[in-house]
């Protein structure tokens, strides 16, 4: 008798057998995801002003109701609330309060062990894409966004405003020199409340690492924290503080209300001036809660990248989606994220 035939014969029917199993459980576990959800929690960043947030996405949720639709779920209730800040964001999926939530990347990064990233924003290109602060500044230099060009990353900038310190360190910049460290220190700093903000904390605070050994902001003599970004631009507007930190395209999200609400004469290309340029930073993400088992798995994951994507392009969800200068959505992984990991491992030491 030929026990090695019998043996292989016996072990493959033994992995047929489970093979089958496996591919029965499969089927028992995919139909067991619910997809009936009572409510969806989504939760945004106040990167801008609450108010404009809550009225321009409030719309969103009868439209992704009906893309979810459409890929086999029923949804009876979207709920959706801006959160006090980033982090307070990060909690919320942490602890299932919120299901989804817009995270900028440091967020998500800091919060990734809680939540999963399933969709990165894409950006329309900007005008400007230069690593010299001199090439940002002036009204020749406004920067314009490229309708035609999407991208998966953006800059954020050092910005000088129009105080008579923020004047010294523009026209010093402007003329092609480096800025001292002492002249930074002497300055008033506006940075973001929330410290995984990409642009409103952690990238500026690398760009002081990179350019002057390794300083901090613990090192600066005169640092004060904002909640959001139209607050930093108008205490610059008002030479409140001297430096602020924001993304690329922070002053054509404020040009107007530079000389209409906050009484300048002169534009803010003018008067708010790039003093440096940060690393590239990976795009905002969309991401979902480990906490809440009906949200948490691969079903709900493709049948929500889909909806969103659909929504985005449409002209109405490209319109809600632009509050965020957002152009659109694609599916994204964990991996996409280890440049923000690591910037956070380098700014915590």
């Amino acid at each position: 008798m030929n026990f090695k035939k019998i043996s292989a014969t016996l072990l493959a029917a033994a992995m047929l057998a489970g093979c089958s199993a496996g591919s029965t459980a499969d089927k028992a576990a995919s139909a067991e995801v619910n997809k009936n959800i009572d409510t969806l929690k989504m939760q945004f960043v106040p990167s801008r002003n609450v108010d404009d947030l809550t009225s321009a996405v409030s719309p969103l949720g009868d439209m992704l109701k009906d893309a979810m639709k459409d890929e086999g779920y029923t949804i009876g209730n979207v709920e959706i609330s801006v959160s006090a800040d980033y982090n307070a964001a990060g909690e919320a999926l942490a602890s299932g309060a919120a299901q989804v939530a817009w995270l900028p990347g440091g967020t998500y990064a800091q919060y990734s062990d809680e939540c999963d990233v399933v969709l990165t924003a894409t950006r329309n290109a900007l005008s400007n894409d230069s690593e010299n602060p001199a090439d940002w500044n002036g009204d020749a230099n406004a920067t314009k966004r490229v309708t035609d060009q999407d991208v998966t990353y953006y800059k954020g900038l050092i910005y000088a405003g129009p105080s008579e310190k923020g004047k010294k360190l523009a026209a010093k910049v402007n003329a092609g020199e480096k800025l001292t460290w002492d002249e930074l220190n002497d300055c008033t700093w506006a940075v973001q409340q929330s410290v995984t903000s990409s642009s409103g904390y952690i990238y500026p605070e690398m760009w002081l690492m990179d350019n002057y050994d390794g300083k901090t902001y613990k090192d600066l003599a005169h640092v004060t924290q904002i909640n959001g970004y139209q607050g930093a631009f108008e205490q610059a507007a008002a030479e409140g503080v001297d430096i602020i930190v924001c993304y690329a395209d922070g002053r054509q999200d404020y040009e107007k209300q530079w000389t209409s609400d906050w009484g300048r004469t002169d534009s803010i290309w003018n008067e708010c001036n790039v003093i440096g340029v940060t690393q590239n930073i990976y795009n905002d993400t969309v991401s979902i809660t480990k906490a809440d088992k009906d949200i948490y798995n691969d079903e709900f994951k493709k049948a929500f990248q889909n909806a969103m994507i659909k929504v985005a392009g449409t002209d109405e969800g490209k319109k809600i989606i632009s509050i965020y200068s957002h152009n659109g959505y694609k599916p994204a992984t964990d991996a996409d994220y280890d440049g923000a990991r690591q910037a956070l491992a380098l700014i915590s030491k």
